[in-house]
This record gives structure tokens, C-alpha cells and sequence, in this order.
């Protein structure tokens, strides 16, 4: 299997899968094509929340704002699974989340020729990688000629949480599709207290286990499935309803 996920939208992936399958005959699965254009960190998350439900694969990466600069490109391999990608750190959070018990994170940089276009590095160097990578077998990485073992490659984390007995002190890290407003806060933090409220940003706002426990229309705060503490709105967006983003800090007290 071998999955793509990009900032393309349509028609861009098309080419790629096209580059692909002249080298492969593996299945190909959309993982999205819509994550925020440029935005690494937002698509890191993603990856990291989307990817452990694979089985072992090739996972093709390409959020790409460098992309024609001397940025590297790497294959990072972790267990039975690849993931090809810039080196920009959007494929480090997911792969500490795929590492099992006595995995190793190992990251080859791709050694290549000047691509026929230096905007379009998904086409011309993550795709024709990716397909090499599958049909090599992830396991034999090291034997491929045109990887050498990188040591120095950019990383990316996700900042830490404060909580206390009276409450927590974190950061949106994505807003999802509906609207929804993702921190980074634990859902151990206001597990404790569903049916009651809490102060966001010091305003009162109901902890409910889901979204239909309050009327259309209002605030509330729940656990997501990544199992992070979510503002939202029954059948509304919760980033409009709190006038916060991606990058914003919110502040939760008891």
C-alpha cells in the first residue's frame, strides 16, 4: 500500500499517481489533498492523528513550502512503515507515534538529479521515491543507492501543556473542518467535571461528553477523538464562537 497525502487539492495529485503507477502496481489511498496549504504543523498533527490506523505502507508526504530551495528530502523509516517527505519536520510527530517497542526512527536523505520543474517536487522526487521505496521493500532501505543515512534533519514538536489542580494553560494547535478548535490541553484535564463549567479564557462554557448535550447554537467544551480537550458548537464552528485559531493560547480554569 501506499498512501498520499498533500496540499495539492486537484489536479496536481493526479500527476503523481500517474508517475507512480508507470513504476508500481500498489494500491493507492488519498489520506487528503486538502490540508491548510503550507501549513506543516497542521498537517503533522493530522498525519500523527491518521496514519497508526494503516497497516505497514509507503506514505508520501508533500506539504512543501521550501519546495525548489535547498531544503532536503527525506525517507524516514520506522518499523514496517516509510514516509516520504521534505525535510520540514512534518513527518517526525507521526513517526515517534507509528515507533513501537524497540523501534528505530531512521532517516535516509534522497540523493537526486535537478528535477525537470522546481515547483513541482511531489511529482518529479516524492513520487518516483515513494514508488522506489515500495517496490525496494522498506526493509531493504539501506541497500538503496540513491539513500544515504541523514543525522541532521529538521524536527518538529508540538509544545507542551501546563495543568494544575485549578486548571491548564495550552495552545490550539489545528482547526479542524467544522470548525472545531483542537488544543493541545489533555481531556484528563475536564474528564472530572462533564456536566459542569469551566472558564475559557475566563468566560463559563459547559464541559459535555458530546456535542448534542447542549442546545444548536451553543459553546462547549468536550474531549475530541485525538483525546485533547475541543472547543466547539453544536452544529456550529467553534472557532468563530470563541474567536480563536491555530497558534492561540487558551487559558482553562476550574
Amino acid at each position: 500500500m501506499l498512501t498520499l497525502s498533500t496540499d495539492f487539492g486537484s489536479p496536481y495529485p493526479a500527476a503523481m499517481k500517474g508517475v507512480i503507477l508507470q513504476a508500481t502496481d500498489t494500491r493507492l489511498v488519498d489520506i487528503s489533498h486538502d490540508f491548510p496549504r503550507q501549513d506543516v504543523r497542521a498537517t503533522a498533527f493530522w498525519l500523527r492523528e491518521v496514519l497508526p490506523y494503516f497497516p505497514p505502507a509507503v506514505h508520501c508526504v508533500v506539504v512543501d513550502p521550501g519546495v525548489g530551495t535547498d531544503r532536503a528530502a527525506l525517507v524516514v523509516r520506522v518499523g514496517e512503515h516509510a514516509i516520504v517527505a521534505p525535510d520540514n519536520g512534518v513527518c517526525l510527530p507521526v513517526a515517534r507515534e507509528l515507533a513501537g517497542e524497540g523501534d528505530v526512527i531512521e532517516v535516509f536523505e534522497i540523493e537526486y538529479d535537478t528535477p525537470d520543474s522546481a515547483t513541482f517536487h511531489g511529482r518529479d522526487v516524492f513520487a518516483p521515491t515513494a514508488a522506489a521505496v515500495h517496490e525496494t521493500g522498506v526493509g531493504s532501505l539501506q541497500d538503496t543507492a540513491s539513500l544515504a543515512r541523514a543525522d541532521d534533519y529538521v524536527d518538529l514538536t508540538f509544545p507542551d501543556p501546563t495543568v494544575s489542580e485549578t486548571g491548564a494553560s495550552g495552545e490550539i494547535l489545528v482547526v479542524d473542518g467544522f470548525g472545531n478548535v483542537i488544543t493541545n490541553v489533555p481531556g484528563d484535564a475536564v474528564t472530572g467535571v462533564f456536566g459542569q463549567q469551566v472558564r475559557i479564557n475566563g468566560e463559563p462554557v459547559q464541559v459535555q461528553r458530546t456535542y448534542a448535550a447542549v442546545p444548536t447554537g451553543q459553546r462547549l467544551v468536550t474531549v475530541g477523538s485525538h483525546g485533547n480537550v475541543e472547543l466547539a458548537v453544536n452544529q456550529g464552528r467553534g472557532d468563530e464562537a470563541f474567536h480563536v485559531g491555530p497558534g492561540d493560547r487558551v487559558e482553562l480554569s476550574y
